[in-house]
């Protein structure tokens, strides 16, 4: 199993907006493309970034459905973020395997 996680910090005046975008619209348009069987939305409490930084972790059963959603459908998802919020925030992301 994988975890895609997702950091985006965003300005302080538009978080509610994006927060409420991202729960009611991003996430269940990503999640219906199957490529992840689960995903969890975390607030990072301690970041030294100004704004509010949160992170999105995406469960991947396998390599292949990572693969198909970086193939098919990152380019989309993060362009959509970044053309309804821009110059409002930035993300980064890491794929981590689960060891334990």
């Amino acid at each position: 199993m994988l975890l895609f996680n997702v950091t985006v910090i965003i300005e302080e005046a538009s978080a509610t907006e994006w927060l409420a975008w991202m729960k009611e619209t991003h996430i269940p348009q990503l999640m219906e493309k199957d490529c992840f069987v689960s995903h969890r939305f975390l607030k990072i409490v301690d970041s030294p970034n100004e704004g509010i930084s949160y992170c999105v972790q995406f469960i991947a059963e396998d390599e292949t459905k990572y693969q198909i959603f970086l193939d098919l459908h990152e380019q989309e998802f993060t362009a959509e973020m970044y053309i309804k919020y821009p110059n409002k925030l930035v993300t980064f992301s890491t794929l981590m395997e689960f060891v334990g």
